[in-house]
């Protein structure tokens, strides 16, 4: 009986082999195929884009079962998570414009304001006094430059759907005290769900190939920054350190102390690679976390985790920390790994439906995955001011109000609001599209005293609103419900027929 089994279950193997090997070929064949369509530099850079889908392609195919074995994760060793405080007590020394000289700034902008309601990248969305994202960070490292007669370059990792629009606007920021250069993300071609091919009949980007092709993840960096040639420049300008972040985490601003912790160590102890993490609160239980692995630090994301421990991954007191993906990566481990093809980032299938109810995947990986690839990786536990993503017009009102003064770039939180965490805010659909949203506040609303904001419904704000405690406003559907100007709202339920009660 356990002859017959083994027999079959090498069958089974070897016919598994057969039809990874067929579907290699065929996506080899329908690929060469996607390249042959395409003219000059394009069919070039396809070629490369290409080699990376092929690997990634590869390694879906020999996936066997999930990537973590849940009995093996162990907490993080003490010393490999360090908190900030302890970096910070260090202090400065008189040389910090010397380390700043080896930094370049990269900001992932392959983004769209789509789930804002906006059209083209979200960087360009307008977020404080009319200044977008991008704004923000050109004067954030404009005014570093100055303050330390310094030379830290910007990067910015565009996608094919930000590129275009994104270096348009960049010829306003000639005569600022900032180079800024750009690279493009990969472009990969969705997977059809059930023959496992590509979509694209050709390598057009219009009509109806219009969302036949994705950015395939932040992950991607590592491999096109290489492949632009730009890492290779910038290292034999003398720069050392990538301190990489997305565009739209407002919190994400160069840290002397970070940077001076990477700088000062002894060669051959020279960390490669910091994540700053923070601690979790009820509204982080998705976020990524390190755990260590087989004696190596790693990232591990929701996805990875078995459906029987999500409940343990989600919880505050076993998991701790999450990732901000605000990361402090070395230019010349980046290129030795590259070089040596030892990248090993898990792979995110990431499915969707296009039109036509058409069901596709695209393969996806993420930046701090590639940590347990690096030598001497440290985590850095970060005040949570660190982090501060606009994902959402609920965060865009945290943003524009008076929680946050604005200097060179960079929100700080008022030295008036009595508590440091910030209140949690919940805008409903009538408020999804910034447009919308805009016309609904007259004016931005008093927030230093609130902890809690839930809107609801056709809600408008008239000037000078005040809102404090916790404040519920809920318009039932065919019912409206306008803020007089002047209002203060404190610990209250504002409902559908403007019932005013104490909560």
């Amino acid at each position: 009986k356990a002859f017959f089994k083994e027999l079959n279950s090498n069958k089974m193997a070897q016919f598994q082999e057969v039809m990874r090997q067929q579907l290699e070929s065929s996506m080899h064949a329908e690929l060469e195929k996607l390249v042959g369509t395409a003219k000059g530099a394009e069919a070039k850079v396809s070629k490369k884009d290409f080699e990376g889908f092929r690997k990634l392609f590869h390694r879906f195919l020999q996936v066997k079962g999930p990537s973590v074995e849940w009995s093996k994760i162990n907490r993080p060793p003490e010393d490999s998570i360090q908190p900030y405080d302890k970096i910070k007590a260090k202090g400065l020394p008189h040389y910090i414009a010397d380390s700043l000289n080896k930094l370049v700034v990269v900001k992932l902008n392959g983004g769209l304001g789509t789930s804002m309601g906006c059209k083209g990248p979200k960087s360009l969305i307008s977020v404080r006094n009319e200044n977008t994202f991008l704004d923000l960070t050109v004067q954030q490292i404009e005014h570093l430059n100055k303050t330390y007669n310094a030379d830290v370059p910007l990067v910015l990792m565009n996608s094919f759907n930000t590129d275009e629009d994104t270096k348009k606007i960049l010829q306003k920021y000639t005569h600022h005290r900032v180079k800024i250069h750009t690279f493009n993300q990969s472009r990969y071609p969705r997977i059809n769900k059930e023959s496992l091919l590509p979509v694209a009949k050709d390598m057009a980007m219009t009509g109806e190939n219009a969302d036949v092709w994705y950015p395939p993840g932040h992950g991607d960096i590592y491999a096109s920054f290489y492949n632009s040639g730009l890492l290779e420049r910038l290292i034999a300008e003398g720069k050392e350190y990538i301190f990489v972040s997305n565009i739209d985490n407002l919190g994400a601003t160069v840290d002397l102390y970070i940077l001076n912790h990477l700088v000062s160590q002894p060669n051959g102890k020279r960390c490669e690679f910091i994540m700053e993490v923070t601690d979790k609160t009820r509204a982080d239980v998705k976020g990524g976390t390190l755990i260590q692995y087989d004696g190596k630090l790693r990232l591990l994301e929701i996805a990875q985790v078995p459906k029987a421990h999500v409940d343990e991954f989600k919880s505050v007191t076993k998991f701790k920390i999450f990732n901000t993906n605000n990361l402090w990566i070395s230019l010349s481990a980046i290129k030795r790994l590259q070089e040596q093809n030892a990248m090993d980032m898990e792979i995110i299938v990431n499915p969707k439906t296009l039109d036509g109810d058409l069901n596709v995947i695209q393969l996806e990986t993420a930046v701090g995955a590639a940590i347990k690839c690096f030598d001497n990786a440290l985590g850095i536990n970060v005040p949570r001011s660190r982090f501060l993503p606009v994902k959402t017009t609920s965060d865009l009102l945290l943003v524009m109000s008076n929680l946050y003064s604005l200097e060179a770039g960079s929100l700080t939180m008022s030295e008036r609001r009595e508590f440091p965490t910030t209140p949690h805010v919940k805008l409903g659909s009538s408020f999804t599209k910034v447009q919308e949203y805009l016309t609904r506040f007259e004016s931005i609303p008093d927030m230093l005293e609130l902890d809690h904001l839930t809107v609801s419904g056709d809600v408008t704000f008239g000037k000078h609103v005040s809102l404090k405690g916790t404040v519920i406003i809920i318009a039932n559907h065919g019912d409206r419900i306008d803020i007089p100007a002047g209002s203060m709202l404190e610990n209250k339920i504002v409902s559908g027929n403007l019932r005013i009660l104490d909560h």
